[in-house]
């Protein structure tokens, strides 16, 4: 996959994740920045989706850890063991956001 193709991919990753968290009316502030989307919860924790395009990956930081994550198989696959990307982040919002979320 060329850096353009990477970058329009998580692009709509990105605005996936958005549009998945104003649908679910969760109380949270987002700020999207080049390569970093931060969601931010009432309490001032954080959960970060960053994508890194040296390496063509897409990582989550949150209370739980750091998470990285290539795209492969139709889907973000976790490069350290099992997890699919759309699931992990969920579990991590959740955690955060202390009520249930899914995309």
């Amino acid at each position: 996959m060329t850096e353009s193709e990477f970058l329009t991919l998580t692009d709509a990753v990105f605005a996936r994740i958005e549009s998945a968290l104003d649908a679910a009316g969760l109380d949270v502030d987002t700020l999207r920045a080049g390569n970093v989307l931060e969601i931010e919860f009432d309490d001032g924790s954080k959960v970060i989706v960053n994508r890194h395009a040296a390496n063509q990956e897409l990582w989550i930081a949150a209370k739980s850890g750091g998470y990285h994550y290539r795209h492969g198989d139709g889907g973000w696959r976790n490069t350290r063991g099992e997890g699919e990307f759309y699931t992990d982040l969920a579990q991590a919002i959740a955690l955060h956001a202390g009520e249930e979320f899914a995309f």
